[in-house]
């Protein structure tokens, strides 16, 4: 095992641990995993995160036989959304699984979030929608979540909990925290007598705004002038030093 699998593999349990201390997951009800190189680590099943050693994450090959997994445990029971959505987007390297409170009450009642806060052009549309219902674990259940993961980052599962997809863990984790609090403005928003949507265009805009968003613009060069004045300021310091 390489220095750099050992570190992604003790990242994928760090993650686990503050999702779970931040109040975004409760118990072993969670799952995180990460893509490296030609598999993927998922996190084994029914494992207390407090508990779970970085020779318990579990890896499997994300082509040749499906399924198929190394390590001295099981992986999650929902290994086949994970796997299913690495296979299908090459742009996922890492998948957040929670069943944090809010987004599960809007899974439960079934509803698909809209656009109530210009955040949601962070998941790629004008929604995060809600998957069909399925077992836990299931093949239908990856088919529902790949469904309304298309062209979004993130989705709520029926009487579930929630997924969100992300280049890389940190980023998926982010986009985790994320649906969990848009899902709560949501559900507040819902008490009030008027709520306003956000416009398709008004979503495409912001996410052209974040294509920038943190990116510092270049020092300027000094212009010949100030370097000039910076060269007399210097002579005038070193001659009264002279003078001492």
């Amino acid at each position: 095992m390489t220095r750099e699998e050992q570190q992604l593999r003790e990242a994928i349990i760090a993650k686990c641990r503050w999702m779970n201390a931040s109040g975004l997951n409760q118990g072993t009800s969670g799952n995180i995993s990460a893509r490296y190189g030609e598999e993927m680590l998922i996190t084994p099943s029914a494992v207390p995160y407090d508990a779970m050693k970085m020779e318990m994450i579990v890896s499997m090959p994300l082509e040749g036989e499906y399924g198929t997994w190394k390590g001295p445990l099981q992986p999650s029971t929902e290994w086949r959304f994970h796997l299913d959505i690495m296979r299908a987007r090459a742009d996922v390297g890492a998948i957040v699984h929670t069943h944090s409170t809010y987004a599960t009450v809007l899974a439960i009642a079934r509803k698909t979030i809209p656009a109530c806060h210009y955040m949601m052009a962070a998941f790629g549309g004008t929604d995060i929608r809600c998957a069909g219902y399925a077992r836990y674990g299931t093949k239908q259940l990856s088919e529902f979540a790949l469904a309304a993961l298309e062209g979004r980052n993130g989705c709520l599962l029926a009487n579930h909990g929630m997924i969100a997809l992300g280049a890389n863990l940190d980023k998926a984790m982010w986009l985790a925290v994320e649906l969990e609090t848009i899902a709560r403005q949501y559900y507040l928003s819902l008490a009030l007598d008027h709520r306003f949507i956000l416009s398709e265009e008004e979503i495409a805009d912001t996410a052209r705004g974040f294509s920038t968003y943190g990116l510092q613009p270049p020092k300027p060069e000094p212009t010949a002038r100030a370097r000039t004045s910076s060269k007399a300021v210097r002579h005038r310091v070193e001659k009264k030093r002279s003078k001492k």
